[in-house]
């Protein structure tokens, strides 16, 4: 059986920042407001005018991880694109993307797992590297979420959090388990509940609803927006975040305390401190990225990589774990070393 690893990422965000009191000029917040409820000063957004969308945001993002990985884009064999925010609604955005790349002729998979969706396909390609099926693989978490927000005061509990962004990674067979500290993917773990479904989602447009599929009635109400029950959010990602990250450990038998760096999906500040205060995890083997970048959902782990990378604070042979929780509900957790 082949081992897989990682063997590069890249990332990319949108020039225009948009600061918290950016924000204060279109609906009733505040920077304190915000930093105290999230942790963000800023976020990355594209030209709210322009036709910039997630496909074009991923270009860049995997052209950077592909340098990194010292891989031509000719050999990749599968492209993976995650993302909540496609650029229509079919075919896939990872078509859209592929086409931009210039890799015509390989398969193209799109993941809709929202904030866990690097992870999932994170897995997909561990699994495709492990048995064979293929030997490079671009994934990709890409959103453009600005476009999405309902950018006032009756959507400001959601439309403060999210930022744009990509982050990419290239996965390719890893080196032979025995060499010590040998950089591999040693396993993922995923989860859901649907039971959750719709305390965090976008209602419209819908085939679930009688009649058409969008109306001018449907889009007065708001339904196009994305909706969310913060508290139980908060409340599921504290529990399962720390259960599935444990999880990974028990699967490898790794001590907590043996992980040099964890980097968390960025979905709120809070969460993750949370999350590290149960485990006792120290600040300094944390690195997060949102309070620059705010949540970028299917991109925010990889453009943490990225980020801890040029920062110094990942460096191979490192120890590295990470989960996510999202809309859905989904959760998961990965284990890899650098």
């Amino acid at each position: 059986m082949n081992y897989s690893r990682i063997l590069g990422v890249g990332s990319y965000v949108p020039p225009n920042v948009w600061t918290n009191q950016d924000l204060g000029r279109l609906m009733e917040t505040s920077d304190e407001w915000i930093q105290q409820r999230t942790g963000i000063r800023q976020r990355h957004w594209v030209d709210l005018n322009s036709e910039t969308c997630s496909s074009d945001l991923a270009v860049p993002a995997a052209e950077k991880a592909l340098k990194a990985a010292g891989v031509r884009k000719e050999e990749i064999d599968l492209i993976i694109f995650a993302t909540l925010s496609p650029d229509h609604e079919f075919p896939g955005t990872g078509c859209f993307f592929q086409e931009k790349l210039g890799v015509p002729g390989i398969p193209a998979l799109d993941i809709r797992q929202q904030c866990t969706g690097f992870l999932y396909g994170l897995s997909i390609a561990d699994q495709f590297i492990k048995t064979g099926m293929y030997k490079k693989i671009l994934l990709v978490g890409a959103e453009v979420h600005s476009k999405g927000l309902e950018r006032t005061t009756h959507g400001r509990d959601v439309a403060v959090l999210f930022g744009d962004g990509a982050g990419a990674a290239v996965i390719g067979v890893g080196e032979e388990p025995r060499i010590p500290k040998a950089s591999q993917i040693f396993s993922t773990h995923l989860h859901a509940d649907g039971r959750f479904a719709k305390e965090l989602w976008v209602p419209e447009p819908g085939n679930a609803h009688s009649g058409d599929r969008l109306t001018p009635e449907r889009l007065k109400d708001g339904g196009h927006f994305p909706k969310m029950n913060g508290k139980t959010v908060f409340m599921h990602a504290v529990k399962k975040m720390p259960e599935v990250l444990i999880e990974s450990l028990k699967a490898n038998e790794v001590r907590l305390e043996d992980v040099d760096l964890f980097v968390f999906h960025q979905a709120n500040l809070r969460i993750n401190e949370m999350v590290a205060q149960q485990l006792g995890i120290p600040a300094e083997k944390i690195f997060n990225t949102i309070d620059r970048f705010g949540n970028t959902t299917a991109a925010t782990i990889p453009i943490g990589l990225d980020e801890a990378i040029q920062a110094g604070k990942l460096k191979p042979g490192m120890l590295v774990a990470t989960a996510a929780f999202g809309s859905g509900f989904t959760w998961a957790s990965a284990l890899f070393r650098w």
